[in-house]
């Protein structure tokens, strides 16, 4: 196996690869992210370069060797608790809201929209145990999402290394919600039980989904074209409630982008609702 650089003809094939299966923008800019995403898998599929991956990629492609690409270069950073505004918000304004408008109902659906390895969504769940309990005695459902099959099964299966769970989570619910195993901690089976873990393409049609009362799409859209962002906020606006909102990462703006959402002012994390109720398709 060499470590050959990657062709301009190979990184143009790759772009437009990852773009047409998942929408990710990969200028001239990510050929060495490409290079370094693409190398494990050089050994993994028996190849003798990324060239030689990248011809199999192109002449002889099979459901294994096309995941197993997009899913290299779909970026997957994440740690509990990441931005303290965003949380400080939920706690504050929004969870509050959402209860006194659904107390009558019991009914609360959520989506994280990129799960990656879990631990966004289960940072959610640990604020609402600590703070609103109460949640999660009512029609209570946590949709999760991602394009990668490795981030979903991680996700499904709770389970951090000592580096994963020093990112963020404190001491005290570190212990009160994961059990050590081994070098490792797993979230609590109950806690597992409560995320509805599915495969969703945010560039793609997506399955029918009940309608969501909040929808987190955190640092997602920044990886996509102007075209697709405006596709997949068209979708958001559809499946969301008249009152629900949507949560950007914290410097991601819709300015210029969509003006189907106004930005709802609950605090510094980007949260938007919709400016009025979207027409049903």
């Amino acid at each position: 196996m060499t470590a050959d650089p990657l062709t301009l003809d190979d990184f143009t094939f790759v772009a437009a690869f990852v773009h047409d299966r998942a929408a990710i923008v990969l200028d001239a800019s990510k050929e060495y992210l490409v290079q370094a995403r693409l190398r494990p898998l050089v050994r993994q599929f028996e190849c003798d370069s990324i060239h030689a991956l990248i011809a199999c990629l192109r002449e002889r492609p099979t459901r294994e060797l096309e995941q197993a690409v997009v899913e290299a270069l779909t970026t997957n950073e994440t740690h509990f608790f990441r931005d303290t505004a965003f949380y400080e918000v939920l706690r504050d304004g929004v969870l509050p809201r959402l209860i006194a408008a659904r107390r009558a109902s019991r009914r609360l659906t959520m989506w994280c929209a990129a799960c990656s390895s879990g631990q966004e969504p289960y940072s959610v769940l640990m604020l609402i145990h600590e703070h609103f309990p109460e949640i999660l005695g009512w029609n209570f459902k946590f949709i999760v999402s991602d394009i990668s099959q490795e981030m979903l099964e991680r996700t499904r299966d709770g389970r951090y290394t000592q580096h994963e769970t020093n990112r963020g989570l404190p001491a005290q619910l570190l212990t009160k919600y994961l059990d050590r195993d081994g070098i490792k901690w797993q979230m609590k089976p109950n806690f597992r039980k409560l995320l509805d873990v599915r495969e969703v393409n945010l560039a793609k049609a997506w399955a029918p989904m009940p309608p969501i009362d909040i929808v987190f799409m955190r640092n997602v859209l920044i990886y996509f074209g102007v075209d697709t962002k405006r596709e997949i906020l068209a979708r958001v606006g559809k499946v969301m409630s008249p009152d629900g909102l949507l949560f950007l990462g914290g410097s991601e703006t819709l300015f210029g982008i969509d003006d189907t959402f106004r930005r709802s002012e609950f605090g510094k994390a980007s949260c938007y609702g919709l400016a009025k109720v979207p027409v049903s398709p």
